[in-house]
């Protein structure tokens, strides 16, 4: 899976990975995170996520990194922001208010380009890749959000069954890609099998949806 593999999903509007509205566990379990208003929240593989407003609303900068131009671009237009953009060497930065979105590849993003951060929020960022590029993406955010908590949002099913994305991450994979940096708390499970078709015609007959929280083991 690469960079083109992404953009020609965004090209073709195959975005079924997309929220309509702000994510459940985002509301429920963002303040058992602790974090102050003020704090810079950090959003990976972001899309034109609305999560990013509701984050925005409690009070947090906010960046995501997204591939796609054409995300970043209606992330804005849908929500009525007129962003100012600036290049940097290999990205360029859109912002609007507390909210920045830069366009570029997550795995070539730097740490003093991205800033100290706070926290970070992914809820389609690891299932969205391959069991291969897992490692690299959960080593890449130690370096972005070195001993930062992680609200985490995954899937898991039987693999066998479907191709991804979004792909099936364990339980037993969380504890291998964080364990060593981070205490794991499972905050909830559910089956969601039932509200989505889409899956169940894949093949799926098991689905669950896991929520963490990541704490730094320091």
């Amino acid at each position: 899976m690469d960079k083109q593999f992404w953009l020609e999903r965004w090209d073709n509007n195959q975005i079924g990975f997309h929220q309509d509205e702000i994510n459940t566990h985002l509301q429920r379990f963002w303040p058992q995170l602790g974090l102050a208003p003020d704090r810079h929240v950090f959003v990976p593989l972001a899309g034109k996520t609305l999560d990013l407003l509701w984050l925005a609303a409690q009070g947090h900068r906010v960046t995501g990194v997204e591939i796609s131009e054409r995300a970043v671009r209606a992330f804005f237009d849908d929500n009525d922001l007129t962003p100012q953009t600036r290049d940097t060497d290999g990205f360029r930065l859109w912002q609007a208010g507390e909210i920045t979105l830069i366009e570029g590849d997550y795995f070539d993003l730097m740490p003093a380009e991205l800033g100290p951060v706070d926290a970070v929020f992914d809820r389609a960022s690891l299932i969205a890749l391959p069991p291969a590029m897992r490692p690299n993406y959960a080593r890449q955010l130690q370096q972005l959000a070195p001993a930062c908590p992680v609200l985490l949002v995954t899937l898991d099913y039987d693999q066998h069954e479907m191709d991804g994305p979004p792909f099936a991450v364990s339980a037993d994979e969380i504890e291998q890609l964080y364990g060593a940096s981070h205490r794991i708390t499972p905050l909830d499970s559910l089956d969601v099998l039932a509200e989505n078709a889409r899956f169940r015609e894949r093949g799926l007959t098991r689905l669950e949806e896991r929520v963490y929280r990541l704490e730094p083991s320091d």
